[in-house]
């Protein structure tokens, strides 16, 4: 019987035992760094730019690990620095399972490292090398996690201009262990990167730090990336803490986020958005970013002593991004709105409002704080109107209460704000006051260097006994008072625009009482006034008044001032400049009844609108003062009587007494010429 032995492998295949042998042997103790020459070559004729490394290493595996020491990449030829990259150490990992239909890097691992990415203002990339591909297919190239010890990132972008300097190291040891795993998966339950950065954007400087989650998760991981950090620009300083989903391309954001400051036209230059010029703010609310659109939901805070609440949006669209808001305020402290337009008030001690060219610092805020304001009322505060060209936007604030500095009767407001290709519209801006409305229609057109502007404003129904407050020694009007503003004017701020304004201001009283003591002394009857001040004050009823105004090139002129009282009629002329604001106007009373000390001298009212005085005229009278109240029959007061009329069927006592002053006016006329008929046929 013949027996047979099994032969081993290595037995029966020595020679390809010893090759295996000796190819582990090869793998184990070959030099990686014979291939650091031609890889040196090679990145270098591809990239057309200088790269360099001291020291290669690779371990095998299905998940090989790369390492390279001292590596030095050059920049382009364009950019101000000679190098683009200088890190100590780079070790990354690549997963051979996912080749070739894509090129996964599970982790990279920088060691200090010095990068710069620079754009050129023609658009071109230092990080780009060759023309971009018109392809629509996503990129094949996926990085998983990033490590950076004591790195310093700079971006650089000449177009914008946008600067900033980052240094970010990962600060958690178990994070920096969990990098040298080839196939560690991202856990993002804890900040374990720090960051200090500074910069400029369109010439704002700002600084800051944050902590992130481990840097970076980039995508398709499934992990929400931690994110906190505070920015200080100038006066402004921001606080945002939540996560990001996509680090790569921030596809999505939540956070919540606060921000304060000196004036929100300090923001423009980081949003790009045209925000007026404001009182001190504090803010804070949920941010959102859902694909192209930023929403901030439960917006609340402070903007001076105002109270706001509501909602906004930030629409990435084209050809303009679109801001949305849609605000609420209990009570709105009409001082705040001073610095919006430029005016100063009594809250700033008489100093000009802040802009934003003056709030990017600290030291620039104290700077203008400290000039003085010229005497001016109408606000000289520019606005820029090329601001106004770069973003569409769709605005309402309605305002509950409004409080004033003065005793003024605003009562509420409500604006709908909508900005459209450089042409903005307030349509309305309302106004509850005293008991009546204020009705404006406004416009500004900023597409062109010098902004147009047009306004319509009616007040309508303004109850007289809420203008004058309550007063010992003057007795509670009553009546109903209108008035309408048409102006259409130029200027890149209020002053310039009245300045060269045209239009009309037209005012009218019916159905009224004012103070006796008021009537005595527009009368200029002393003893009636004596009188008045020591035995208690009555009213008299005001059957009809009304003043119209033409305004040409900012200077307006009437010849038409009339009131007729119960027992006073004043006729005046006059007019004002919009461009010194100064005016000059003379009233003439005629009292119906002569008293012991009653005079029928004109009175002078001029001077600036800040410093207005008064004067005893010693002229004769106006040749038209009797016959104030024949002037109504031919005045333009009809077009005003629907803003003095409570509602249908209820005729104002201007309309009887404009009838009843035509009729005069027709009898009038027809006595003169019967007797200029009885003349002639004597002849």
């Amino acid at each position: 019987m013949t027996t047979s032995r099994t032969v081993s492998f290595p037995r029966r295949h020595p020679i390809l035992v010893a090759l295996l042998v000796a190819l582990v042997v090869l793998v184990l103790l070959f030099d990686w760094n014979w291939f650091r020459h031609p890889l040196e070559r090679y990145i270098s004729n591809k990239t057309q730019r200088t790269f360099t490394i001291s020291d290669l290493h690779v371990r095998l595996g299905l998940t090989p690990t790369i390492s390279m020491r001292d590596v030095y990449f050059g920049n382009a030829d364009w950019a101000d620095d000679q190098a683009m990259a200088r890190i100590a150490q780079v070790e990354f990992s690549v997963s051979l399972r996912d080749l070739p239909g894509k090129v996964y890097i599970p982790r990279v691992a920088l060691a200090k490292p010095e990068l710069l990415f620079e754009q050129h203002k023609d658009g071109r990339r230092n990080w780009t090398f060759q023309e971009p591909s018109k392809s629509t297919e996503p990129s094949k190239l996926r990085i998983g996690s990033l490590s950076v010890d004591e790195g310093r990132l700079r971006y650089l972008n000449h177009g914008e201009p946008f600067d900033i300097d980052v240094m970010a190291s990962t600060f958690d040891p178990a994070k920096q262990a969990q990098v040298k795993d080839a196939d560690a998966k991202p856990v993002n339950d804890r900040y374990a990167t720090r960051y200090a950065f500074k910069g400029s954007y369109h010439g704002a400087g700002f600084s800051g730090t944050a902590l992130s989650g481990e840097v970076l998760s980039f995508q398709e991981t499934g992990v929400p990336f931690p994110l906190k950090g505070d920015l200080v620009a100038g006066t402004t300083k921001l606080s945002v803490e939540g996560t990001i989903a996509d680090a790569a391309n921030i596809t999505a954001i939540d956070t919540q986020l606060k921000i304060q400051g000196q004036t929100l036209a300090n923001l423009y230059p980081f949003l790009l958005l045209p925000l007026p010029a404001s009182p001190p703010y504090s803010l804070q609310g949920h941010l959102v970013l859902k694909g192209n659109r930023y929403g901030m939901d439960d917006l609340k805070g402070r903007i001076g002593s105002t109270d706001v609440s509501g909602s906004a949006s930030y629409i990435d669209q084209k050809p303009r991004p679109l801001l949305k808001a849609d605000l609420v305020s209990n009570k709105l402290h009409v001082a705040d709105l001073g610095p919006i337009v430029g005016v100063q008030t009594k809250e700033s001690g008489g100093k000009p409002a802040l802009s934003q060219a003056d709030t990017n610092t600290a030291k620039g805020a104290a700077g203008k704080a400290n000039r003085v304001d010229p005497d001016h009322v109408l606000p000289a505060g520019s606005f820029d109107g090329s601001r106004l060209q770069k973003i569409d936007a769709d605005f309402t604030l309605v305002a509950k209460k409004l409080e004033v500095p003065v005793d003024l009767p605003l009562e509420s407001m409500n604006v709908v704000l909508k900005l459209n290709d450089g042409l903005l519209k307030l349509t309305p801006l309302e106004f509850g006051f005293a008991g009546g409305k204020i009705t404006s229609e406004l416009s500004l057109d900023a597409r062109q260097p010098v902004i147009k502007t047009d306004a319509k404003i009616d007040f309508r129904s303004i109850r007289m006994d809420r203008l004058v407050p309550a007063d010992s020694k003057l007795a509670q009007g009553a009546g109903l008072l209108g008035a309408s503003v048409q102006l259409a004017g130029a200027g890149n701020s209020i002053a310039d625009a009245a300045a060269a304004s045209n239009g009309k201001v037209s005012a009218a009283i019916s159905n009224g009482r004012i103070s006796n003591l008021l009537d005595a002394a527009s009368g200029l009857n002393g003893g009636k006034v004596l009188k008045l001040l020591a035995g208690g004050d009555k009213t008299i009823s005001v059957n009809c008044g009304g003043m119209v105004f033409d305004i040409k090139d900012g200077i307006g002129k009437s010849d038409l001032i009339v009131v007729d009282t119960e027992q006073t009629q004043i006729l005046g002329e006059g007019g004002f400049n919009l461009k010194n604001e100064r005016f000059d106007m003379t009233l003439t009373p005629k009292p119906k009844s002569m008293g012991i000390l009653s005079l029928r001298t004109p009175v002078r009212l001029y001077g600036s609108f800040k410093q207005p005085d008064f004067s005893l005229e010693k002229g004769p009278l106006l040749a038209r003062a009797g016959g104030a109240v024949a002037l109504l029959a031919v005045a333009p007061i009809a077009a005003l009587l629907p803003l003095i009329e409570t509602g249908p069927g209820e005729n104002s006592d201007c309309r009887k007494l404009q009838s009843s002053a035509g009729v005069q006016e027709a009898q009038k006329q027809a006595v003169t010429k019967r007797s200029s008929t009885k003349k002639a046929g004597a002849k």
